[in-house]
């Protein structure tokens, strides 16, 4: 997407809060995510088990069986990481989280790890979602082109508010 920011316009950076590979947000298996219903972004397909912060802010929602968290930044940007698809229905089993509702993050803060083996046996996908829940609010967001991408070393949006 090309954007010509006016002077007002600001951005803000996502780091990839997964290490693995990046895919459109429609081929998660998942009809709401792939259709947009929750919001508007990317997803990953891990390749290692650590989810860390993808910006800097507060936890906001962590879900009781540890499978999603919600951040929002100091500019109001909500964003929604939803570690696989039907990872709800395995009751917190697989996973570890190390942040709670409230809590202050920084970019690579570690937030959650989880069993990937245990997940791609018991859950309908790895695939991880990572929406902007108030895509309303922003005016715009950006890719990054790579396929790959390292959790907390490498942008994987850019959104321009």
């Amino acid at each position: 997407m090309f954007n010509i920011f006016s002077s007002d316009d600001q951005e803000l950076e996502l780091m990839a809060p997964l290490t693995g590979e990046v895919l459109a947000l429609s081929e998660v298996p998942d009809e709401v995510f792939a259709a947009k219903t929750v919001g508007d972004g990317v997803a990953i397909k891990p390749t290692d088990n650590k989810l860390v912060a993808p910006v800097d802010g507060v936890v906001k929602q962590l879900f009781p069986t540890k499978h999603a968290v919600g951040i929002e930044t100091e500019d109001g940007v909500e964003i929604l990481v939803h570690i696989g698809i039907n990872t709800v229905e395995l009751d917190g089993e697989g996973f570890e989280k190390f942040v709670d509702k409230g809590d202050q993050i920084e970019v690579g803060d570690k937030l959650i790890t989880f069993d990937l083996d245990y997940i791609e046996e018991n859950a309908t996908s790895i695939i991880t979602p990572i929406v902007i829940t108030n895509i309303n609010e922003v005016d715009s967001f950006e890719v990054t082109e790579a396929n790959k991408v390292t959790a907390g070393e490498d942008k994987l949006l850019t959104v321009s508010i």
